[in-house]
């Protein structure tokens, strides 16, 4: 592979920020829209689907369904993430959006835990293809003094979707609405419809320059930094000129061996820490929030068409997290605030997994609790998304990002809602303490290991954070 020398980065991360920057970003970001509306209506429909006349499932079948989706998200982002980087970051996310949305649509339809569980399975495929082509190609295209801000932000559109899931979920279960029995139904049709809508804007979006110029398009990635440019420049008035000094790229792919070796040998200490990241976000998130419908219908006896009220105090602290703390991660540095963060969200879990026990809450001062925890939680859990995407080169992006969040999801994801769904049929408090007790020292763990082997990746190019070694 021979380098090119090319000033596409150097004009791309000089932008001021614009009304393109806003497209992109919301056309994109959608993703996680859509999977915060996926794992909060399994979270608050679970008890509805115990029910005889829904699907009769179980707690352990509940907990199952969770933790399938994440199983199929492992699998999409390790198939996806691969393709992403061989044929672009354009042809694949609009390939998983439509896996998603085909899924979503067939859930609506489900009649038994088989057929709900494959149909999980395969929306899990979409939502994991998603993150690895939605990640490469943000950073991409975004400036890099607001890559951190930005990133950070659009991971916590997740709870817009987890808002949005609840309110459906709120309205549709309603008896005076549709009520149980069919509510839940429609509450994944409306899903696949807000798919389609994101279609729609998405098609404008354009394939990664930087992508193109990997794989020797320079033309293309020329003709497309122009149009940026001309959008931006409409906007801004004249912009700044580009920094002396092409920036270097390389051309073409990695094969699978060669990314392994650099994974494992040349950033093995970034590799580390990026798993430990990625296990513990994905263990706490999903050890409670696969659940949370369950603990509050079994342990504060709330009813379960009122469990969708309870998430919004959780979705508010993790929507308000990422976006108020997020610059810090551009100006203090991504080292300093990932161990801050991760650190005070095990303090704040345990203090509540403490509380639980101790029989000191109600449902609502629980959902108080977990907001507040989860505000600081949030902005770390953002953070191992934004550092798997950013500390390794630019060739294997895509993949790196796969790699991690398969370990990292199918390590904490997959595991936390099975053992959880299991603590919770116990019916006994301090065993479910137990499991987050483990969540809570997960997250310490990252914290400290952050706080030693991050990496000070602010304000810098991509080319620059990460470089391929012959």
């Amino acid at each position: 592979m021979s380098s090119i020398a090319s000033n596409i980065p150097a004009r791309l991360d000089r932008l001021p920020w614009s009304g393109w920057h806003w497209r992109v970003v919301i056309a994109l970001g959608a993703a996680w829209v859509l999977d915060g509306l996926e794992v909060t209506l399994v979270g608050s429909i679970g008890s509805i689907l115990e029910r005889p006349d829904t699907l009769a499932l179980n707690a352990s079948q509940v907990g199952w369904t969770g933790s399938l989706y994440i199983g199929g998200a492992v699998l999409g982002a390790l198939l996806f993430g691969r393709m992403t980087d061989r044929l672009g970051r354009k042809k694949l996310f609009m390939l998983t959006l439509a896996v998603y949305m085909l899924a979503t649509l067939a859930t609506a339809f489900s009649t038994s835990f088989a057929f709900l569980a494959v149909c999980r399975f395969i929306t899990g495929l979409g939502i994991g293809g998603e993150y690895a082509a939605i990640n490469s190609a943000i950073d991409e295209l975004i400036p890099a003094r607001v890559r951190g801000r930005v990133n950070l932000a659009i991971n916590a559109s997740f709870w817009l979707g987890a808002a949005l899931g609840a309110a459906l979920s709120l309205v549709l279960l309603d008896p005076r609405v549709l009520g149980p029995a069919t509510g839940w139904r429609a509450c994944f049709l409306l899903g696949a419809v807000l798919a389609v809508a994101i279609v729609l804007v998405r098609r404008h979006v354009p394939e990664s320059p930087r992508w193109l110029l990997m794989h020797g398009r320079h033309a293309e990635a020329e003709q497309i930094v122009t149009d940026i440019e001309a959008q931006v420049g409409a906007e801004h008035g004249a912009l700044r000129p580009v920094p002396a000094g092409a920036q270097g790229t390389v051309q073409g792919s990695l094969p699978l061996r060669r990314i392994f070796k650099v994974l494992l040998q040349q950033y093995r200490a970034r590799s580390a820490l990026v798993t430990l990241m990625m296990v513990a976000q994905a263990f706490v998130y999903n050890a409670i929030f696969f659940t949370y419908s369950l603990v509050l219908t079994r342990f504060y006896g709330v009813q379960d068409n009122r469990v969708a009220l309870y998430i919004f105090p959780f979705a508010l602290g993790n929507v308000l997290g990422p976006l108020l703390l997020g610059h810090l991660f551009d100006s203090l540095g991504r080292r300093r605030m990932i161990a801050l963060t991760y650190i005070l969200s095990g303090i704040g879990l345990a203090l509540t997994a403490w509380a639980f026990t101790a029989g000191l809450l109600t449902a609502l001062t629980q959902a108080l609790c977990w907001s507040v925890a989860f505000f600081v939680a949030s902005a770390a859990a953002s953070s191992a998304y934004l550092t798997a995407s950013e500390v390794f080169p630019l060739q294997m992006r895509a993949m790196a990002i796969s790699i991690f969040y398969a370990v990292g999801t199918g390590t904490g994801g997959f595991i936390a809602p099975v053992l959880f769904g299991w603590l919770i049929d116990s019916g006994d408090r301090h065993s479910v303490a137990i499991g987050y007790a483990v969540g809570a020292a997960l997250a310490v763990l990252a914290g400290v290991a952050a706080l030693r082997y991050g990496v000070n990746a602010e304000r810098k190019a991509l080319e620059e954070v990460a470089e391929l070694r012959e």
